[in-house]
């Protein structure tokens, strides 16, 4: 009879022992190519968090250890426990990109036109906040337009309970937050060099 395998724990990283050990992770920034676009740690690749999957078999051979980084750090945990059910050891960074900028370490920006995007935090504050107004605005034209703005409501307090978010995934499909399939393979490929 075979016991069950238990997950591997993700490991935290304070900032200090991150750039420290800088050059012997691997840096995946799981954020999506806009907001990766807006600032990341040095040498980070970016790998969105609805493609890591793709990722795993260059993370599986690699020799070094991946430290998985988003804007605060709840994409960075849900990516390391994702790896650690498929047997992939990660650290992810405590605080993310906020807490490394805001210990005074430099951020990367893409050269050549990248485009720096909102963080999916805003751009979902954003989206429900507009839905919300538009939902009461006409519903001066006619009240049952008022259920936009319920629906709405419903749906951050779900969101909220369940710590998903169905507007971040619906956002996270539009085209500045998706990987162009070069980018994703290029980086794949530099995965795979590790």
């Amino acid at each position: 009879m075979s016991t069950p395998r238990t997950p591997l724990t993700p490991r935290a990283l304070g900032i200090e022992q991150a750039r420290e050990r800088l050059s012997e992770l691997i840096v995946v920034d799981v954020r999506t190519p806009g907001e990766y676009a807006s600032g990341h740690l040095p040498g980070a690749l970016n790998v969105p968090l609805d493609q890591l999957e793709r990722a795993l078999p260059a993370l599986k051979e690699s020799t070094a250890e991946p430290l998985m980084v988003c804007r605060s750090g709840a994409r960075s945990e849900k990516a390391c426990l994702l790896l650690a059910e498929h047997g992939v050891t990660a650290a992810t960074l405590t605080g993310g990109t906020l807490a490394w900028a805001a210990g005074g370490h430099e951020l990367d920006r893409p050269a050549g036109g990248a485009r720096a995007t909102w963080a999916m935090e805003r751009q979902v504050r954003f989206t429900a906040g507009m839905l919300v107004l538009a939902g009461l605005g006409l519903g001066l034209l006619h009240p049952a337009w008022q259920l936009l703005s319920a629906g709405i409501a419903g749906g951050l307090v779900f969101s909220a309970l369940t710590d998903t978010c169905g507007m971040a995934a619906i956002l996270g499909r539009l085209p500045h937050n998706r990987p162009r399939a070069a980018d994703l393979d290029a980086t794949l490929a530099a995965l795979s060099a590790r």
